[in-house]
């Protein structure tokens, strides 16, 4: 479904965010990239997503090398996509049934009846149809991210990517969204990329994991090898280690050198 080969991105010349970074996702999985924030993480999704082109390498999405779509061509690659922002990205001045409703209508030539069935069969997979009359202001926080799901899915997508899914959330409004993203990834014979710095919630959920730090892949595997690394950051990450190769003190001279040098 994705093939990333050596691919290299930065916003400008002088800030390289991506390094030569390549990973294959098969069709039907859900894959994890993780890693702190400001390693590329995000970036990356938005290569697959094809808002941003590679500086060096390819991406190959949904069979298609991203470079070589012309302007009708993303927008065909795209509606096979689905999309959870994070923290929802809902329209404010629309309904829950709107929200849902609003790719439908974009993207299909659907009778009014029909979409109205769509929409109602969404948000019952994602437990919310009793709120489809109600205003994102109106909804918690569990409740807006299940709606920005059923938005995501209203397409019946074959590549659904998520950002940061987890973030913000409750224990509970937690574990409803890690279920609904593997039910909801099995049922539609979908592919998921969820896009996480949440390393054990992620784990519990996700098929493989690529592990990111400085715009590179560091580490890679099934979720019990990456808890079982021996890399030093991902074992300082996966642990929530105080120290290690990110340091807990930010680079300064020496505290007791410059104390004496007052002194005196």
């Amino acid at each position: 479904m994705v093939e990333i080969h050596n691919v290299a991105f930065g916003y400008d010349a002088a800030r390289p965010v991506l390094r030569e970074v390549s990973l294959e996702i098969p069709r039907g999985s859900v894959v994890g990239i993780m890693g702190q924030s400001g390693c590329g993480k995000t970036t990356l999704l938005r290569i697959i997503a094809a808002q941003f082109l590679p500086s060096g390498g390819s991406a190959r999405v949904l069979g298609a090398v991203t470079s070589e779509l012309d302007r009708e061509g993303l927008y065909r690659m795209r509606r096979r996509m689905g999309m959870l922002f994070q923290f929802g990205a809902l329209f404010t001045d629309m309904s829950v049934y709107e929200n849902v409703a609003f790719p439908l209508r974009e993207h299909t030539a659907l009778a009014e009846e029909l979409i109205h069935d769509l929409v109602m069969l969404k948000l019952q997979a994602v437990g919310l149809r009793g709120a489809a009359h109600l205003m994102p202001a109106e909804l918690s926080g569990g409740m807006a991210r299940r709606v920005a799901l059923a938005r995501s899915i209203a397409l019946d997508p074959q590549l659904i990517l998520y950002d940061e899914p987890f973030t913000g959330l409750d224990p509970i409004s937690f574990g409803v969204i890690v279920r609904l993203i593997r039910e909801l990834n099995d049922s539609l014979g979908a592919t998921s990329i969820i896009v996480t710095h949440d390393v054990q919630e992620a784990l519990g959920v996700v098929d493989y994991v690529y592990f990111m730090a400085a715009g590179r892949v560091i580490a890679q595997g099934k979720p019990a090898e990456i808890r079982a690394s021996t890399e030093p950051f991902v074992r300082q990450f996966v642990n929530g280690e105080l120290d290690g190769p990110v340091p807990f003190h930010y680079p300064a001279p020496d505290y007791l050198a410059q104390l004496e040098l007052a002194e005196n």
